[in-house]
């Protein structure tokens, strides 16, 4: 069995750290399992989140959606996306005419292999962060911006992730492809809470319902359900 596990949402609340009594069993559940990480974040942010004890346990941890793959402190993979002018001028356009008015900065965070942009920005207080959260969901404005940048730009692929932000990433260059590091063999349980049509976990859940072979997806609403989930099954 091996295990593959979103952060944001599923291992920690969003952009937050880990709970410590979470962390303290999870760490011991990562010592005796195969555990693998799988987050649209970088390895400096998921550091903030995630307790390098937790992190050098894993297996692999695949940053950037897999387009950077780390194994303890070696960076195996890293991959470069440059959005053409034409798209990034886009961007900026949907910035500045956007209904939600609150700016904090940060807009536009290059990674390896992907490029994450919000309307709020990263500088975001948690209170930002909940403010636009909640008027995402009213007026669904990331999906609608998803939409529209996917009928423009067919090589690219728009995903919504974490609570305020966009993931931009090289076609097929999403969660889904970290599973050719896997044998077919190999039952996979995958946890995330994007896993919705849109969301940048649905292509891997999608892909690991696929493998016929006993894998499981768990579509969790916090990090509170994963845990619970995996009491269950150890």
């Amino acid at each position: 069995m091996k295990y593959i596990f979103d952060v944001d949402g599923t291992l920690t609340p969003s952009r937050g750290k880990m709970d410590e009594e979470f962390a303290n069993w999870f760490e011991h559940f990562a010592t005796h399992n195969a555990v693998y990480i799988v987050t649209g974040s970088d390895r400096e942010k998921t550091l903030e989140q995630i307790p390098n004890a937790i992190y050098s346990l894993c297996v692999a941890v695949y940053q950037c959606s897999g387009n950077d793959v780390w194994q303890q402190n070696n960076n195996v993979k890293s991959g470069v996306l440059n959005l053409p002018d034409r798209l990034q001028f886009e961007l900026l356009s949907i910035l500045r005419n956007s209904g939600f008015k609150i700016r904090t900065g940060n807009h536009v965070d290059n990674r390896p292999g992907l490029v994450n942009f919000s309307i709020l920005g990263r500088n975001a207080t948690l209170e930002d962060r909940y403010n636009y959260k909640g008027w995402d969901e009213h007026k669904k404005e990331r999906e609608s911006i998803c939409n529209t940048l996917r009928s423009k730009w067919p090589d690219y692929d728009f995903q919504i992730a974490g609570e305020t932000g966009i993931d931009i990433l090289a076609k097929g260059s999403t969660k889904a492809q970290i599973l050719v590091d896997f044998d077919p063999k190999d039952v996979i349980y995958f946890f995330g809470d994007k896993c919705q049509h849109g969301g940048n976990d649905h292509d891997i859940a999608l892909a690991v319902n696929d493998r016929n072979n006993g894998s499981n997806v768990f579509e969790v609403g916090n990090w509170k359900d994963t845990w619970s989930i995996l009491k269950q099954l150890v």
